[in-house]
């Protein structure tokens, strides 16, 4: 998975700069934008509070009062789907911004992680389709990787929507292209497609405030809200949860109050831990390990603070200064810098505790020596790129996650990507997101709140595609668990309890060797036929007749077909003890008979590896996707 690129810019942060018009628009109304036809078009922005602000769309007027805040909605009549261009202008006072070359179609909005974030001109053919990617009338509109700790009005920096075309689309997400090329083939209106994916990330940092808080509860948004205020206080607040999860792994130890309770090694060099060797880390790189150093201060050092900059470290640190917690960061791209107030220093030795807890790849040191030192309060330096010591915890599971957490935190991606689009109508949306989130126990949850947050944004009907994880790692040749097999089935299960939502699977599409397969374009047109309301294979009810099993299927077009084979294969059943074993399936035109050869049999699997060889599709070259049923009697 690609790791996500940190950018963090808080509520109220912003650079020096020359004092902005009194009036503006929404983030997502640039030139070249697409309307979302057959719904009432809504235009905010902002304006002097309490002044009055009027717009015209086409030929179409209306007029609205900005609030207190400064905060304005122009509310037009809904538009049938034209490529004729319109304008849009909007004027306050002395003040007009106009925008220009506006279409009117359906729009969609296409969200997840790396594969999703997968760019044209990396996908199969991706040169050639990107070569032929002209077209006026699809639009696209990329949104820039930021985040914030609370909804933000405008994205991480200035965008724009472009027209399709070889010098817009090669960067652009293939999937999400795809998906647009499509139905402007099959529906003949303008389409425009607004990407904001991030590489690596969970479904967490996308939820919007309403479902973070029911996610997370109040606390935990509160946290969160200090934590754009106040980053020490809400690190202190935190603290004794991370402390709670330590004692519990390593027997009650509390090394940041008593460091010489652990034995200490040098550490070998200011490097990842695969570049240690000789030590167990270079071999496992996972885990979480302390690093130790003490710096000596004066008094009057002590007396005025100092920063602590610790260069980049992967993944998450949880750094103590004298016993008191300064910071906690995920990010393996981004630089610790972390403000040691006066009361926690002292004249003589200090000790600055580090534990660094890395899940993926490589880990711990990611800066040069020169990126570790003390900033005075009168800007002198303290070199820290020597000196340090390291000693492995013992400690088996991962940390608990700060609601501030990039890659988990809640709602950090959806506050500076998907907030600032407002309340801007569109058709649908389409999500190719979980393997960061396989394991995660309550994703259907998330998930759900998720999609509830979208719909209260952009409109109730809006439709909702997800994409079903693709086969990926190793081959099994028994029945085995599957955390990738579950979360399917999970994302199955979600559409099922969802009549608007609807499910593509990736099942088959996917590489052994890779979790990003360049196959978009197969994904993408199943999307788009969910998308169409064209319904695709989905499995029913798995029922006992005598010495069988009888797999219903809904959705098949064409019948059932086993490719390259007189069975079906990838279908398992278990007994109520959670045995499993595999039965090759006999198709009888929409379903497929399993024998259970006197066995019991209490449940029903399908493609339950995380690498299964699936060959059932139906008529259209639609696969089945993977699942799990109980066996009704």
């Amino acid at each position: 998975m690609m790791r996500p690129l940190l950018v963090v810019l808080a509520a109220g942060v912003s650079a020096p700069a020359m004092a902005a018009p009194a009036l503006e628009l929404g983030a997502v109304w640039s030139d070249h934008a697409v309307i979302q036809r057959d719904r009432p078009v809504v235009v905010e922005g902002r304006a002097a509070a309490g002044a009055v602000v009027s717009g015209t769309l086409g030929s179409e007027q209306a007029e609205a009062k900005a609030g207190a805040d400064g905060a304005f909605a122009l509310n037009f009549p809904a538009r049938k789907a034209s490529a004729e261009s319109i304008d849009l202008k909007v004027t306050s006072g002395s003040e007009s911004v106009t925008v220009a070359d506006l279409l009117v179609g359906d729009v969609w909005l296409c969200s997840g992680q790396s594969n999703m974030e997968f760019q044209l001109s990396r996908a199969l053919n991706g040169g050639m389709e990107v070569a032929m990617s002209a077209d006026p009338a699809l639009r696209l509109l990329q949104v820039p990787k930021a985040m914030s700790y609370l909804p933000e009005r405008e994205f991480g920096k200035v965008t724009h929507w472009a027209v399709s075309g070889p010098e817009t689309s090669g960067g652009f997400s293939a999937v999400c292209w795809f998906i647009a090329r499509e139905l402007r083939r099959a529906r003949g209106v303008p389409i425009g497609a607004i990407h904001a994916s991030w590489g690596g990330s969970k479904v967490t940092p996308w939820l919007d405030p309403a479902a973070g808080a029911e996610i997370g509860g109040a606390q935990e948004m509160a946290l969160l809200g200090l934590f754009a205020k106040d980053k020490l206080a809400a690190v202190t607040q935190f603290a004794p949860r991370w402390t709670a999860w330590y004692g519990g792994e390593s027997g009650g130890s509390t090394p940041w109050t008593k460091p010489d309770a652990l034995q200490w090694q040098p550490v070998p060099s200011i490097k990842g831990w695969l570049a240690w060797d000789a030590t167990p880390l270079a071999a496992k790189p996972t885990g979480t390990v302390w690093m130790r150093r003490q710096v000596t201060l004066t008094a009057a050092q002590a007396k005025a603070g100092v920063t602590l900059a610790l260069g980049v470290l992967d993944d998450m640190d949880m750094t103590f200064v004298n016993g008191h917690a300064v910071g906690n960061t995920f990010g393996w791209d981004e630089e610790r810098a972390y403000a040691v107030p006066p009361r926690f220093l002292k004249a003589g030795v200090n000790e600055i505790m580090v534990a660094v807890t890395n899940t993926y790849g490589n880990g711990g040191f990611a800066s040069a020596p020169d990126r570790l030192f003390l900033t005075q309060a009168g800007g002198e330096k303290l070199p820290l790129g020597e000196g340090w010591r390291y000693a492995i915890a013992p400690t088996r599971t991962y940390p608990p996650r700060a609601p501030w957490d990039a890659n988990a935190g809640i709602g950090l991606m959806h506050n500076r990507m998907i907030a600032p689009l407002g309340h801007f109508a569109m058709d649908g949306a389409a999500w190719y997101q979980g393997e960061s989130d396989v394991d995660t126990a309550d994703y259907a949850r998330r998930m759900k709140g998720l999609i509830a947050g979208w719909r209260a944004q952009f409109g109730p009907e809006l439709k909702v595609g997800i994409v079903q994880l693709a086969n990926y790692g190793p081959a099994s040749d028994k029945p085995v668990e599957s955390g990738w097999a579950q979360t399917r089935n999970v994302q199955r299960q979600i559409v099922v309890d969802d009549p608007k939502a609807f499910l593509a699977t990736a099942i088959d599409l996917g590489e052994r060797t890779d979790i990003h397969p360049a196959n978009k374009l197969l994904v993408a047109q199943r999307l788009a036929m969910g998308a169409q309301g064209k319904a695709l294979p989905m499995p029913l009810a798995a029922k006992a007749e005598g010495s069988t099993v009888r797999v219903s299927f809904g959705g098949i077009e064409g019948g059932l077909h086993a490719w390259s084979s007189d069975t079906a294969i990838g279908f398992e059943l278990c007994d109520a003890a959670g045995g499993c074993r595999f039965a090759p399936g006999r198709v009888d035109g929409d379903a497929v008979v399993l024998a259970t050869d006197g066995k019991p049999a209490a449940k029903v699997r399908y493609g339950w590896a995380d690498n299964p060889v699936v060959n059932l599709f139906d008529g259209r070259a639609q696969a089945v996707p993977g699942f799990a049923l109980d066996v009704v009697r």
